[in-house]
């Protein structure tokens, strides 16, 4: 798989993100997602227990989330929950 990291702005906010030339996707950092949408103090937490939560209802989304190695805050590659687009979306909206 070969992989191009990126750093993508929304809102002024930095959104990291990998693109996958084989698949053709972008894959974005979940936990980047969660703390620009919900301002949380603790984005990692949240996504712990929101994971958690989506698991016990049965919901599939959490299940193909990839863990992939991505540039963290601090400048090291740090292994971090993504997903594509198509997936974010539904985990943001699950109706």
């Amino acid at each position: 798989m070969k992989q191009q990291d990126a750093i993508q702005l929304f809102e002024d906010k930095k959104v990291r993100a990998v693109w996958d030339s084989e698949q053709e996707k972008w894959f974005i950092s979940i936990i980047v997602v969660i703390a620009i949408l919900t301002e949380s103090l603790d984005a990692n937490a949240y996504w712990r227990k929101l994971k958690q939560r989506l698991k016990a209802e049965g919901n599939e989304t959490v299940t193909s989330c990839h863990g992939l190695k991505m540039i963290a805050a601090d400048g090291k590659m740090r292994l971090t929950d993504v997903d594509d687009t198509e997936q974010l979306f539904r985990l943001i909206h699950p109706c």
